[in-house]
């Protein structure tokens, strides 16, 4: 929760203490899973997407709600909860609320996270404004509500010293400074010793007069005269109070001025497509010159992330490829390989959109790249053992090594490679399905409780799913429809690439 920069903490726990008794009543239904209810005012209470800041915000407050483990939930899915607290926030106008779960792993910020760079502040206020408004008129599906990290009315006292009054008087704007500044937070005017212990001696007004404007201008100030004489002297009478509001802060990146604008996606919609649906609402709004709009936070470190996976599998496919390459001395072979690698990305594919599965970058690339040095030992046990039949077939018919066959032969070879090699190649790619399926469903099993008192606690799912689940079902996909299609095409594309080599050596001949 944020109220309005300038708010006084004691308003803030005030308002927190009345809404945490509402919450509660509203999780009626949760009670039985919930385990601590905690409410913090003041510090500790930042958005832990940007990070841990020790900045003092006596205008924010957070509650976390935590909950029992996944085990003892009892098949209640907590995400309904942030619904509820969801449409609860929407009775208290005026407070800036946001809902959101623990997320794991360093900040990446908002699944929606538009920046907005301009070096001239009030026209970037005044255009951030506009889109905000355009973007709310779309109704995006999905969006919790768009918000920006703009701090604006800020409350503050302006003390006007009027240099000419000061001089009179031989006072300088450093020595008023300091006495306002002394009153309000105090000065070290020595220490205690007690042992070895030093403590510092704190100077500054009580709490009454402390924050009490009339007090603190009314304040007098001892100086000397010019025959010497002490005198004492008003703040007042030497300056002039002005109330007004100012930017609470700007914020800069790489030296720029910046806005963010950004929201939280609600469960059930993909923050993917709701960025492409943005993305395409914005590319039909006018940019003023001196403007850039940036997408960031989330879908930015999942572009990062998405690059270098791809260029990881890259680099696997292409040593994977050269030590074929070494191991076979030929150069239709390799790609003839590869392409079980191809056909087990159109098997994870299809899986996902069929399951209606989402596509996780990071643990779906990390799968992908495993699943290329698994699916191609299927197509080598194949593709090895065609080549050491047709050699005992050169030998039987007393051919030179390296000679073609005839074409009834090197299909028998085919057929007699496939048929023998066929279990093999079904066994490694069950056992390894039938392995990851565990870590597929998040199969959990206490074997401490299960050996002493015969409870193994068994459940499905959790955290743990939620994390592997993405690659161990990328995994699970692609070998599957990889493995059914390598019997077939890889013995196909062998066969076609024989013939070119045969075809291609009459001709040079």
């Amino acid at each position: 929760m944020e109220f309005p920069i300038g708010t006084d903490i004691e308003a803030t726990d005030e308002f927190v203490d009345r809404m945490e008794d509402e919450v509660y009543q509203a999780l009626d239904e949760f009670h039985p899973i919930i385990e601590s209810f905690i409410t913090q005012v003041g510090e500790g209470t930042g958005d832990p997407t940007e990070g841990p800041s020790n900045e003092t915000t006596p205008h924010k407050a957070k509650i976390t709600i935590g909950f029992v483990d996944y085990i003892d939930r009892q098949g209640v899915n907590t995400n309904k909860a942030m619904e509820v607290i969801r449409n609860l926030a929407e009775k208290y106008p005026g407070v800036l609320i946001t809902v959101d779960k623990q997320r794991n792993g360093p900040p990446v910020g908002k699944a929606v996270n538009i920046e907005f760079i301009g070096e001239n502040y009030e026209q970037l206020i005044d255009y951030v404004g506009k889109v905000k408004d355009y973007l709310e008129e779309q109704n995006i599906p999905g969006l919790e509500e768009l918000k920006t990290d703009l701090s604006l009315g800020s409350p503050e006292v302006i003390l006007d010293i009027d240099r000419e009054k000061a001089r009179r008087f031989g006072l300088s704007t450093s020595s008023i400074a300091t006495e306002l500044r002394t009153a309000l937070f105090g000065l070290e005017v020595s220490k205690y010793k007690e042992g070895e212990d030093d403590y510092p001696i704190q100077l500054r007004l009580m709490d009454d007069y402390r924050y009490d404007i009339n007090t603190l201008v009314n304040k007098k100030i001892g100086f000397r005269d010019k025959f010497g004489t002490k005198r004492e002297v008003p703040i007042s009478a030497v300056a002039d109070i002005q109330y007004g509001s100012t930017y609470g802060s700007v914020k800069r990146k790489d030296l720029e001025k910046v806005i963010t604008m950004y929201s939280n996606v609600l469960d059930g919609y993909n923050p993917t497509e709701i960025n492409q649906k943005i993305k395409t609402w914005m590319a039909s709004y006018e940019v003023p010159d001196r403007i850039q709009v940036k997408f960031t936070g989330e879908q930015e470190e999942q572009a990062k992330s998405q690059e270098f996976l791809t260029r990881a599998l890259g680099i696997a496919i292409s040593l994977i490829f050269l030590i074929i390459v070494a191991q076979f001395n030929s150069v239709t072979t390799p790609f003839i390989i590869m392409a079980s690698v191809v056909l087990s990305t159109i098997g994870v594919f299809l899986g996902l959109v069929i399951f209606n599965m989402d596509f996780v970058v990071i643990m779906t690339g990390i799968g992908i790249i495993s699943l290329a040095g698994v699916v191609v030992n299927n197509a080598i046990v194949l593709i090895d053992y065609t080549n050491l039949v047709r050699e005992r077939r050169r030998e039987e018919l007393g051919v030179d090594k390296g000679a073609f066959l005839s074409y009834e032969d090197l299909i028998g070879s085919i057929i007699e490679s496939g048929r023998t090699r066929l279990r093999p190649v079904l066994l490694t790619a069950i056992t390894t399905v039938l392995g990851l399926i565990p870590l597929a469903i998040g199969m959990n099993i206490n074997f401490g409780s299960l050996l002493s008192s015969f409870d193994p606690q068994f459940y499905i799912g959790g955290d743990n799913a939620d994390f592997w689940g993405p690659m161990a079902w990328t995994v699970i996909f692609g070998l599957t429809f990889a493995t059914f299609l390598t019997l077939v095409i890889v013995p196909v594309m062998y066969l076609l690439a024989d013939k070119l080599n045969m075809a291609i050596r009459k001709v040079k001949a």
